[in-house]
């Protein structure tokens, strides 16, 4: 069966680094705006009979993006795809997949029931904000990590020596952990309470971070105001001041870009999942290699599971450059 790349506006550079790992080129698509907003796109080449993998996160404007994949499935449809993947970096939504209060939707189902309603096969994602969202679909969901992106990226650096792992909340010490036993390094933990939608406040530190450095991991900074009050946290409890911040998800609204310059933050790194117009200084890890091996497995029907969970310590002789 021929495999066939497609890729959406969201992240086209990221496609086209997927596309030359595995060998192949991007399938032309046709793609633009109606003059009042719609999504017009068209396939410009037969797909019919192919094993197609659409490259779009739902990067802002996600409504945009979401739109986009959710019309291209349907043309590959019926378009007489034999199979339609959906290669999603970043999952819009993720963060509302529950009810905090009443009368409120479950965003994250709804998004998930729009992507089968249209006729996806398959899912691949990197570091799902609640890894929950993968019992929302009744289709195969390849749950990738960025994990061991981050932690060949800090052997090669020298950058765990005297450093201890610090998880932004207990939603993310599963990958904190995972982060610390390839590093050979403990875990600390921010306690923190919401007080508001988008906002949240650090109680105290779990765990001993005194005379360490701080190498905090999170799946999205969005405003960075959880980093920031997790770094003055961290160096009020004895840590040194030279954090390193690592997420996969680069969302940066807001003031994200003011609380990322804290003087106690010596290094900013991020997946490239969604693209960056101005990396201002962050360090840009690529996630092509690992979507480019996920898409090979799935298309040659191996496992992916070793792609998935991230263990074992990390060997700096063989860590990627």
């Amino acid at each position: 069966m021929e495999l066939k790349i497609l890729a959406g506006s969201a992240n086209p550079d990221l496609a086209q680094r997927v596309a030359r790992e595995i060998g192949v080129g991007l399938t032309p698509v046709e793609l633009g705006r109606f003059p009042d907003g719609e999504v017009r796109l068209r396939l410009v080449e037969s797909v019919r009979g192919a094993d197609v993998y659409v490259i779009q996160p739902m990067s802002p404007p996600v409504n945009d993006h979401l739109m986009e994949i959710l019309l291209m499935a349907d043309a590959l449809r019926r378009s007489s795809a034999s199979k339609v993947n959906a290669v999603i970096p970043y999952f819009g939504y993720a963060r509302q997949d529950k009810q905090t209060k009443g009368r409120e939707p479950i965003s994250a189902k709804v998004v998930a029931d729009l992507l089968q309603r249209v006729g996806v096969d398959r899912v691949i994602a990197v570091d799902l904000h609640a890894p929950q969202i993968q019992g929302f679909f009744n289709i195969p969901v390849d749950h990738l990590s960025a994990v061991r992106l981050f932690a060949e990226y800090l052997v090669r650096e020298g950058l765990t020596r005297d450093a201890v792992v610090v998880s932004p909340d207990a939603g993310r010490a599963e990958e904190a952990r995972r982060l610390a036993n390839l590093l050979e390094l403990p875990m600390a933990m921010l306690a923190k309470r919401r007080t508001g939608p988008t906002e949240t406040e650090v109680t105290y530190v779990i765990g001993k971070v005194k005379r360490q450095r701080p190498i905090i991991i999170d799946d999205i900074v969005s405003t960075g105001g959880t980093i920031r009050r997790g770094v003055d946290a961290l160096v009020e409890a004895g840590a040194r001041p030279e954090a390193v911040v690592m997420a996969t998800h680069a969302v940066l609204s807001g003031p994200a870009r003011e609380n990322l310059a804290h003087p106690a933050i010596e290094r900013v790194v991020f997946a490239d999942t969604i693209p960056l117009e101005d990396a201002g200084g962050y360090v840009v890890l690529s996630t092509a290699p690992l979507l480019a091996e996920a898409i090979r497995r799935v298309h040659t029907h191996r496992s992916v599971s070793e792609l998935m969970v991230a263990e074992g310590p990390v060997d700096p002789l063989f860590s990627n450059p």
